[in-house]
């Protein structure tokens, strides 16, 4: 099964870990349906930054780097790394996030 990403990396789940330090602070999701302009919203420096600073793999920085400039809520910031992650078939390896 050469050349297949089937095996979880010991990285599995960082990614996870950066999002969710990334909306911790978002303590009031409800507003986000009320009024999507309210939900909390990082910016694509944020996400590289945080990814860099919790030392993550080459691969997943590629991932990070993938992402267009603006500003993303959790929603949209998921949509976007599973999209990247999805598309390289790295889901198995590195997991996707929520």
């Amino acid at each position: 099964m050469s050349g297949q990403n089937i095996k979880r990396s010991e990285h599995y789940g960082e990614l996870q870990k950066v999002v969710d330090s990334l909306f911790a602070e978002d303590d009031a999701p409800y507003l986000a349906v009320v009024d999507p302009s309210l939900a909390f919203r990082v910016t694509r420096l944020d996400v590289v930054l945080a990814a860099e600073a919790a030392d993550l793999p080459e691969d997943l920085l590629r991932v990070v780097s993938l992402l267009p400039p603006g500003e993303y809520t959790r929603q949209q910031l998921t949509d976007q790394l599973n999209s990247a992650i999805t598309g390289h078939a790295w889901g198995q390896v590195y997991g996707t996030v929520s």
